[in-house]
């Protein structure tokens, strides 16, 4: 639903100028004065200000000791991790204590949208459970000991037990 709402926003903001779509949006109470350096994600039905962010033209980076409370993430040596479910993450998509936002979400299929000093992060598709629910786990490949190529589908109808191990 975030989706459509987000794509939403994004097609009114294109018929409309810039002062009016954040007085419509109800945004324009949460971007700071000229000058300032806080930024505001939106996430579900949380706005949380950043005040700590590292500048980039294109990317949000964020502390990741802020990513609990603007999304449930946390990182850890497994990756990003919510609950019970962990999704590696490539070590460019952090520098230090902060952590690439906008990078992970493109990683997981979020959609993302900004304008001036507010992110808005639409949910995130594996939590709305559309291939958790119907107990099918997506198709991948791995090669096995002889170097053969081995795609999970091969195996459909039968019952298979996949055991896999990180050294992360």
């Amino acid at each position: 639903m975030f989706s459509y709402i987000a794509a939403t926003v994004a097609i009114v903001y294109v018929n409309m100028d810039r002062r009016t779509f954040l007085l419509a949006s109800g945004a324009a109470a949460m971007i700071p004065s000229r000058g300032a350096t806080t930024t505001t994600v939106l996430y579900g039905d949380r706005s949380v200000a950043l005040d700590k962010i590292q500048p980039d033209p294109k990317d949000l980076w964020v502390r990741k000791a802020d990513l609990p409370k603007i999304n449930d993430f946390e990182v850890k040596p497994q990756g990003a991790c919510r609950e019970d479910l962990c999704i590696p993450i490539p070590k460019d998509l952090t520098k230090g204590e902060y952590f690439n936002l906008t990078g992970f979400a493109r990683k997981i299929g979020e959609v993302v949208v900004k304008e001036s000093n507010v992110w808005s992060l639409g949910e995130v598709p594996v939590l709305r459970g559309s291939f958790t629910n119907s107990r099918i786990a997506p198709d991948f490949a791995v090669a096995d000991r002889q170097g053969k190529i081995i795609h999970l589908n091969d195996f459909r109808g039968k019952k298979v037990l996949v055991v896999t191990w990180a050294s992360w």
